[in-house]
């Protein structure tokens, strides 16, 4: 089977997450989510592209993010899965053991209006979700982080954002999802799928031909013929 349709084109935004192999934990110190965040440091530098929120969890990761140009996403995520990867079974001395992630990374498009914002506080509510810490802000692995404390990573790693935080932004963060945006995001991000309104997801799923993306998956159901 091929690999499913991603797209990586210029000025659109993307959700970007990739999972440790077999979920298993690989950030277990500080030292370990801070070497990470020097590959995404290094990762910027090196390519066009914008991070506007992140969250390193033990066992996976998540961005948001905007490339500058068409396939800069794929090549910013393939140097910090590498680099990871070569510098984690160097310093644990792990080389030959198997991979440290699943595969390549996840993606899907995200519309620039509400769904970005509903998209960042997915992302920069992460930890607080996974109960591993009291606030969102207090998670230390990410970008609400940073920003709320105004800190000099934050102003180095972290670009302006496309639209403007809601009023309360870190308050906003803590508030739990309704029923429809969670079934969205969950769709998105297992899938694929485009996140935004009905009409701009029809548009970018032709544009960049994610319709796979958006049909049930598995084998068609038998027509049963009358006899």
């Amino acid at each position: 089977m091929g690999r499913p349709k991603r797209a990586d084109a210029s000025g659109h935004c993307y959700h970007m997450l990739n999972r440790a192999n077999l979920r298993a934990t690989i950030f277990e110190k500080e030292a370990d989510y801070e070497a990470f965040e020097k590959i995404i440091d290094e990762g910027i530098e090196r390519f066009e592209i914008d991070l506007f929120a992140y969250c390193v969890m033990p066992n996976h990761y998540h961005l948001l993010v905007r490339p500058g140009k068409d396939g800069e996403m794929g090549r910013f995520g393939h140097y910090i899965g590498l680099t990871h990867t070569q510098r984690y079974h160097a310093h644990y001395k792990t080389t030959g053991l198997g991979h440290l992630y699943q595969g390549r990374f996840k993606s899907f498009p995200v519309q620039t209006d509400e769904h970005f914002l509903t998209v960042a506080r997915y992302v920069e509510r992460n930890a607080f979700a996974a109960k591993l810490c009291k606030r969102p802000e207090d998670w230390r692995f990410g970008s609400l982080h940073h920003w709320q404390t105004k800190s000099k990573s934050c102003s180095k790693r972290i670009s302006g954002w496309p639209i403007r935080r809601t009023a309360n932004w870190v308050q906003h963060v803590a508030t739990e999802f309704s029923t429809m945006e969670r079934e969205q995001l969950d769709w998105s991000v297992k899938r694929g799928v485009p996140f935004g309104n009905e009409t701009w997801v029809e548009h970018i799923a032709r544009t960049f031909d994610l319709e796979s993306t958006m049909r049930p998956r598995g084998r068609p159901k038998k027509i049963s013929v009358a006899k």
